[in-house]
């Protein structure tokens, strides 16, 4: 999407003009921005690394949890 070398500001005003749920692996995001101010939910994506082989078991907690966030809110996938 040409998104490479955003901050994190500029990333979730782009990302919530074409997504609802912004999925991420920063654990440190919500503490760094102020979430509740976007029309994007954000799911963090708790995994020892960023790797797909991490990442994909959570895939099916991802689709069960995504329904039910609200713009503005937090949470994680363990």
């Amino acid at each position: 999407m040409g998104w490479n070398g955003l901050q994190n500001g500029d990333l979730l005003q782009r990302a919530e003009r074409e997504f609802d749920v912004f999925l991420t692996v920063d654990r440190n995001l919500s503490v760094q921005q102020d979430v509740n101010r976007y029309t994007i939910a954000v799911l963090v994506l708790v995994a020892n690394t960023n790797q797909l082989r991490d990442l994909e078991p959570l895939a099916s907690q991802v689709l069960e949890v995504c329904p039910y966030l609200l713009p503005g809110q937090v949470a994680k996938v363990p």
